[in-house]
Formats: structure tokens, C-alpha cells, sequence
């Protein structure tokens, strides 16, 4: 188990919570009331709201709190956890995990005599890598896995168990999305009801910091995951079908409840 901090601090914890909420929602909640026709906005506000800043809020607020109790040398360890690229077997676990789950449960719908989606990213295989690499970069995994896993994750296991951590910061998670809720966005997360994203933030999360936990703390290997559940998701589009969605949940609680029975709630690993 990795250590982040070299003297737990009971207000590590809210402080990045508070850094990472503030900045994402001080982007977020304004485009949500332009959103509802409650503010009109200037057009130099919608500009910068453009930008697409708000999705940085949970990697700020590591690197601030980080910074605030640890220090450079602090900080440069947990950046440093970012790079840990040798995975091991481990690779094949955080790669297809997410495809075998998600593409699953649109074959098992499939297979019960329900209608398949469209799967338009599949038509196009040459830009599979590609959108990969992006989604790695710009649609959450690096935005987002230092802050949960990599800080919310690590510190809590500190004082809870493992699973409870990662409970707690896949909650976390989920409810930093709720101003997304009020703003017409593609995704399909964001046009079901929100206590599936809160459900599946959870679940995700535990299977997220079971590969954090297993690579000796790679907020690399969360990265990846997590890149790979955004792939997979655009890639199989099990939401877009009320049944899949539903095997997929199911399938969520199967995967999860064997890595509670295989590795243990305590550390959600074998050693």
C-alpha cells in the first residue's frame, strides 16, 4: 500500500474536496444556469465556459492539496504515480476488463432477443487508437484519476477499509457531476436519471481502485482504466439500450462482488 501523506490530516480530505468541487462548479454551475434560461450571460462568459475548464477540478485540487501538506517533495512523489507504467499482468486486467463488461452486456441483450444499437465507432476501426489517446487525455482519466483515486482513494483507505474508500470516493465522483445534469450534453450518463451515474460511479470506482491497489498505488493504471470504461462506452453503446443498461449493472455487482470475495474489502488485494 502506498502512503501519500507522511502525517494524516484530518482536513486533507475536505480541502481537496472543497478545491476540486469549487473550481469544476465555478465553470459548471454557470453553464448549467445559461443552460435553464436563468442567467443571460455576457458572450465573453460563454466564451471562457467554452473552454471546457471545469473538468480539471479534481486534478487542481490533488496537486494544491497535495502541495499544501506535503510539500514539493510531496507533491513530486504523487506526481511521479502518474508514470508508474509497469504493470505487469495487470495490464490485461485494466485493459479489458471494461470491454468484457460493457461489450458483454450488449451481447447478452442481444442474445435475449433485444435489439442492437448502432455501432457507429466500430465502422470506423482505423480511428479506435486514436480516440483512445484522446479520450486519455481530454475526457476524463487524466482530469480526473489523481484527485479520486490517486488522493480521495489513497487518503481514506488511511482510516477506512479499502472497499468503504473506495465507496466513499466513488460517491465522491459521481455527485461532482451534478451540474452536468441541467446542461444538454451528448453523453447518455447525463440523459438517464442521475442515481445510475451515482450508482455506476461507485461501482466503477471500486473496480478502479482495485487496479490502483494492485499496482502499488499506479494512479496510471486508474488512468487507464478509466479511459478504457469512456472507450468502451462510446465503442459498445450498452446505454443507449434500457436492457443492456440493466445486464451491465448486473454485471457491475458480479464483477465487483467477486473482487470482494477474491481479494478482500480490508485492501482489495491478495497480499
Amino acid at each position: 500500500m502506498v502512503n501519500t501523506t507522511n502525517k494524516p490530516n484530518k482536513y486533507s480530505i475536505p480541502v481537496f474536496l472543497l478545491i476540486a468541487y469549487g473550481f469544476s462548479w465555478l465553470f459548471w454551475v454557470p453553464e448549467a444556469l445559461i443552460a435553464q434560461n436563468i442567467w443571460a450571460a455576457p458572450e465573453g462568459v460563454k466564451n471562457i465556459l467554452a473552454l471546457n475548464l471545469g473538468g480539471w477540478g479534481p486534478l487542481i485540487g490533488a496537486i494544491v492539496t497535495t502541495f499544501i501538506y506535503q510539500k514539493g517533495a510531496g507533491l513530486k512523489a504523487f506526481l511521479k504515480r502518474g508514470f508508474m507504467v509497469r504493470l505487469g499482468k495487470w495490464w490485461w486486467v485494466v485493459l479489458l476488463t471494461f470491454p468484457v463488461l460493457i461489450g458483454g452486456s450488449l451481447a447478452l441483450s442481444v442474445l435475449f432477443g433485444n435489439p442492437a444499437p448502432e455501432f457507429e465507432a466500430l465502422a470506423q476501426p482505423a480511428i479506435l487508437p486514436i480516440a483512445f489517446v484522446i479520450i486519455f487525455f481530454t475526457s476524463g482519466p487524466l482530469q480526473e484519476e489523481f484527485g479520486w483515486r490517486g488522493y480521495a482513494f489513497e487518503h481514506l483507505r488511511n482510516k477506512y477499509s479499502a472497499l468503504t474508500a473506495a465507496i466513499l470516493a466513488g460517491l465522491m465522483w459521481g455527485l461532482w457531476h451534478l451540474p452536468l445534469f441541467f446542461v444538454p450534453r451528448a453523453e447518455d450518463y447525463y440523459n438517464r436519471p442521475m442515481w445510475g451515474l451515482l450508482l455506476t460511479t461507485i461501482l466503477v470506482g471500486i473496480i478502479l481502485a482495485w487496479f490502483y491497489a494492485n499496482t502499488q498505488g499506479s494512479i496510471f493504471a486508474a488512468m487507464v482504466g478509466h479511459a478504457m470504461f469512456n472507450w468502451s462506452n462510446w465503442v459498445f453503446p450498452a446505454l443507449k439500450s434500457d436492457s443492456a443498461a440493466l445486464i451491465l449493472f448486473g454485471l457491475y455487482f458480479l464483477a465487483v462482488g467477486y473482487i470482494i470475495w477474491q481479494y478482500g474489502r480490508k485492501t482489495l488485494t491478495k497480499v
